[in-house]
């Protein structure tokens, strides 16, 4: 059997490389792989090569492994991309969350949604486009995956700019269905859901056990927990990233905004409310959330640098022999992974397994713009995707998406033009901004901080 072959671009990203890598290694009858790895990082890249090779040989299993600093190298042939590329990496990402912070806006992730998003937004596609113009002409039948954020700007731009194939992948809604499992106290495994959103707010409306709805126990469990709920705790002690612990009466405060989007629509928002927030910045001024600041209090921005930077350091010392090599990864159990292999076996053989995935609505569901890239759900077939037809959606949670959606649009259109009067429009659209001479202030320095990596807003600058 002819050996596959896997790219990942941005392969630097040392977790998700060595979980995939990992995923991998402990498929059973998948076939034989090469994977290469891509990144503009030399020194990323010769760490995670190394670190790549030392788990092939910890397990004796049969991947090979390559490498490249120039994807062109290896894209002919390719039968799999992947890209997860951040451009500008951590110290861009701090200047997306940090300079709005200086105008009353604080954000907890900053990669999909407010200012932070739209930012980042226009220093991805660019790139994205660039990377997807090379897979059309060096190896135009692979299947092309994109899992760097914001999901739905880049999908949208790049799948309407050159119309590519490109699917977006997330284990957002995978992650919370498990989360609702353990909630209602059922096996994960059992469980099956329906959801449809932006990619970090997609609702799910469907939720069943073995086929039977699993929603009536979800709200039984609610009420109980809510009935039992110590009045005096204080919703801040239910934070887990704060070192608070959840006792078992107020397990669902963990989430709060989530659970209280859930009990008014009827439907339960992925991926919780670190991300679900960035979506509704009018519902928490100067980000106050909770008794809490968020970003800084609650769900920390400084801890996820400090701990990509660890992560990023540990893999380096691994590397070079500096730190023993964690074999961890190779351990994990089912759930713990980006269900890439079982999305490949699938489409391979075939399967029509249905995974929660990014690609054009199409009209699929009815209530949505049929231009817009949705998170839904797909059939992996032999043929590639289909999207399932939605004709009930929540009409209260259609409605909240639809606003969204004209912000990716607004986004897309700004870092496709290198226009700053787009990118002005949008962050007035996101609503975390309320008045224009504000967005123009907060849009020019965060143009001016980040005009290395936004060659299309050359002529814009020069005015600034």
């Amino acid at each position: 059997m002819k050996r596959k072959k896997l790219v990942i671009i941005g392969a630097g990203s040392a977790m998700f490389t060595q979980g995939l890598i990992a995923d991998f290694i402990q498929a059973q009858n998948f076939g034989k792989w090469e994977i290469s790895l891509v990144d503009i990082d030399l020194l990323a890249l010769e760490s995670i090569t190394r670190l790549a090779h030392k788990m092939i040989e910890h397990t004796k299993a049969d991947l090979l492994i390559s490498s490249s600093l120039d994807r062109c190298e290896v894209l002919p042939c390719a039968d799999v991309v992947i890209t997860t590329i951040a451009v500008g990496g951590r110290r861009a990402w701090e200047q997306d969350v940090f300079i709005p912070r200086k105008y009353g806006i604080f954000q907890p992730v900053g990669d999909t949604s407010m200012p932070g998003g739209i930012s980042r937004a226009l220093r991805m596609i660019p790139v994205m486009l660039e990377i997807a113009h090379d897979v059309k002409a060096l190896c135009p039948e692979a299947y092309f995956f994109n899992y760097s954020n914001p999901m739905s700007a880049i999908c949208q731009a790049v799948r309407c700019e050159m119309d590519s194939p490109m699917i977006g992948l997330c284990h957002g809604v995978f992650h919370v269905e498990h989360y609702l499992a353990r909630f209602a106290g059922v096996p994960p495994e059992k469980v099956s859901s329906l959801a449809v959103g932006l990619n970090h707010l997609t609702f799910i409306f469907d939720l069943r056990y073995e086929g039977l709805n699993l929603w009536d126990e979800i709200d039984r469990q609610l009420a109980v927990k809510k009935s039992n709920m110590d009045p005096h705790l204080k919703m801040a002690d239910s934070f887990p990233e704060m070192g608070g612990k959840v006792p078992d009466s107020s397990e669902h405060l963990d989430n709060p905004f989530s659970w209280s989007l859930y009990e008014r629509y009827g439907a339960f928002p992925a991926v919780l409310d670190r991300h679900v927030v960035e979506f509704f910045p009018e519902r928490f001024p100067e980000g106050r959330y909770y008794e809490q600041q968020l970003g800084v209090d609650a769900f920390s921005f400084e801890k996820v640098i400090a701990y990509g930077d660890q992560i990023y350091q540990d893999m380096h010392d691994q590397a070079l022999g500096k730190k023993a090599m964690d074999f961890q990864l190779l351990e994990r159990t089912s759930g713990e992974h980006e269900q890439l292999v079982e999305i490949l076996r699938s489409l391979y053989h075939d399967e029509r397994k249905t995974f929660s995935v990014n690609m054009p609505n199409g009209g699929a569901v009815s209530n949505l713009p049929a231009h817009s890239v949705l998170e839904l759900p797909a059939v992996a077939t032999g043929n590639g995707f289909y999207p399932l037809h939605i004709p009930n959606f929540n009409e209260i949670a259609a409605a909240t998406l639809t606003k969204r959606i004209a912000v990716v649009d607004m986004t897309v259109k700004a870092a496709l033009t290198g226009s700053r009067k787009y990118f002005v429009e949008a962050l007035l659209l996101d609503g975390s901004v309320t008045d224009e001479s504000t967005a123009e202030r907060l849009a020019d320095e965060l143009l001016l901080v980040h005009q290395e990596h936004l060659p299309q807003f050359a002529n814009e600058l020069r005015q600034v």
